[in-house]
Formats: structure tokens, sequence, C-alpha cells
């Protein structure tokens, strides 16, 4: 899985929004820094490059979606995240939060109810 451009994945979250779009339907959706309709077709058809997205042929039009997975995606994307910046402990990831305090005790402590009872 390659990774994606900032400008990629705020593409990706529309498409798995809207499981299925032609790219004037990912534009409307798009509320800052919307870019021309030929950039976001050629965003698009790198993210099919990339593998991320196929299409519906309908005449020249393209209808688009995606083929890997938010979950997918997310899992690929956070385990990274933690070997690249955590030393692949997820200890200090939630260290990392603790002492940014974006994690109260309270939500620490349903994180040891939900490991102590495996659900």
């Amino acid at each position: 899985m390659q990774k994606l451009t900032n400008k990629e994945e705020e593409i990706m979250h529309i498409l798995w929004r809207l499981e299925k779009a032609f790219v004037k339907d990912v534009l409307a959706e798009i509320h800052d820094d919307k870019p021309h309709y030929n950039t976001l077709s050629t965003i698009i058809r790198n993210l099919e490059d990339k593998g991320y997205v196929t299409y519906n042929a309908y005449g020249k039009t393209h209808q688009y979606y995606p083929i890997v997975s938010k979950e997918d995606y997310k899992k690929k994307f956070m385990n990274t995240a933690i070997e690249s910046f955590f030393n692949n402990s997820y200890k200090n990831v939630v260290s990392f939060f603790a002492k940014e305090e974006k994690i109260s005790v309270e939500e620490l402590k349903e994180i040891i109810d939900l490991i102590e009872n495996k659900q």
C-alpha cells in the first residue's frame, strides 16, 4: 500500500463516505482549497494508479469507488505511525496522549477494562 499525500487522503475520505462518485460529486464535497476539476481528476487517477480506487465507465465519464477499505488503510496508517514515531510501542502511544492531555483518566480506565475483558 503506497503512502498517500494529504490531498489524496482527503479525497479517499470523501470516496469512503460517498462509496461511489463522479469527479463532480467529489468536487462538491470539498469546501476548503477546492482544486480545479482537472486537478481533482488527476488526483483521482493517481489514486487509481496507486491501487486505492477503480471505476465504472459510462461513456466518456467514470464513476469511481474505493477498493481499499477505510479500515485497511487505518490499520496500515496506524501501524506505520506507531512503528515510526513510537518505537513500535503502544505504551509509548498512550503515554504520548496522556502527556498531551488528549486522553482522560476515565478513558484510560475504559481501555484497561477493554483489555481485561478482551472486548
